[in-house]
């Protein structure tokens, strides 16, 4: 996520589409050999062991933290979807795959960040991670013709995002308990819809407003994110240390 997109429109640049995914295919059916040779292969477990999906579903906080899932990941993939036409007004759009780089190495100091608080300071990492993301979407809506304000928005959107898978399945895995592997399929589910659905409200603000309301739209749906990650404090985003109890 955080390397491969812009690896991937860099090398699509250079050496043409085409050739970019026979590499990308080749380099899948390496990966599935080492899986074969390397991976342990442990037995699931039985069907009578398996927690249904309704009752995990109604498990405190499971709902909450995959509505903060859809939000989050709809904000996010709306703009990402279509950075293109979105830098394009700061005359950035020739320069997409390095915007992607800066996005992805931010990313990876997001996650380093992450691991030094996942554990102690769940809740608020969450938080702090949306507000800021609000913010940044908020300095997008207002200067999206300044290269510099893009280029300093995306290093500290990519920061904010980094973490999110692990703060978010943390959170799921801890709400959801023994029905974790369920709870975690539907992360899945959540986070693969958030994608395509980003995708698809992108493109229709585009053709309606164009890519200057695409800045409104994530300051709304991080704003419900928020609003959902702050009220479940009993379940789903407590505070304190997640292993405290």
């Amino acid at each position: 996520l955080s390397l491969g997109v812009p690896a991937g429109t860099w090398l699509g640049a250079a050496v043409g589409w085409r050739l970019a995914f026979w590499i990308m295919s080749g380099l899948t059916v390496l990966l599935i050999a080492w899986v074969l040779a390397k991976v342990p292969d442990f037995p699931g477990a039985a069907h009578h062991e398996r927690l249904p999906f309704r009752h995990v579903l109604d498990m405190p906080g499971v709902r909450s933290v995959l509505g903060v899932v859809m939000a989050w990941m709809l904000a996010h993939n709306v703009l990402y979807t279509y950075i293109v036409p979105f830098v394009t007004p700061a005359g950035l759009a020739g320069q997409a795959d390095r915007i992607l780089l800066l996005f992805g190495v931010a990313a990876l100091i997001g996650i380093w960040l992450t691991s030094r608080t996942v554990d102690h300071a769940l809740r608020l990492s969450v938080l702090l991670s949306l507000a800021i993301f609000a913010v940044v979407a908020g300095a997008f809506a207002i200067g999206s013709a300044s290269p510099a304000v893009i280029m300093i928005g995306v290093t500290v959107w990519g920061l904010t995002f980094g973490g999110a898978a692990t703060l978010l399945q943390t959170a799921l895995a801890d709400a959801a308990g023994d029905g974790a592997d369920v709870a975690l399929s539907m992360n899945v589910v959540a986070w693969n819809s958030a994608i395509a659905g980003g995708g698809l409200l992108g493109g229709a603000l585009l053709d309606t407003w164009g890519a200057t309301s695409f800045p409104w739209a994530v300051m709304a749906l991080v704003a419900i994110g928020f609003l959902i990650a702050g009220k479940a404090r009993s379940h789903g985003f407590p505070p304190g240390h997640r292993l405290g109890s």
